[in-house]
């Protein structure tokens, strides 16, 4: 199983252009808490879920409109890869790293 807890350096590819956020993600025996952090407001995930290398999430946002969006991650190491879908909207493509610990 992987280890997501850590600060992420994430861009989100969406309709709107690149967002840079910063996931910090903590885990305490077996419950996943994160937030999200962007230049314009800061966010809790809702109901984080890991399976095996993979970790679900919805959180919502006020900037640039309110909505929900629903994560979907791959971690591989230091590597995450995925997708955020916000409502009837094309899924965006999520990438990032995580920052070395120090």
């Amino acid at each position: 199983m992987a280890t997501f807890a850590g600060t992420w350096d994430v861009t989100i590819d969406t309709l709107i252009g690149k967002m840079a956020v910063v996931f910090e993600i903590t885990e305490d025996n077996g419950a996943i808490h994160g937030t999200a952090r962007s230049d314009a407001e800061t966010v809790d995930f809702i109901d984080a879920a890991a399976d095996g290398n993979k970790l679900t999430w919805s959180q919502v946002v006020t900037t640039p409109m309110q909505l929900t969006l629903k994560f979907d991650v791959d971690v591989d190491g230091d590597a995450m890869t995925g997708t955020s879908k916000a409502g009837a909207f094309p899924a965006s493509k999520v990438y990032g790293s995580r920052t070395p610990a120090g």
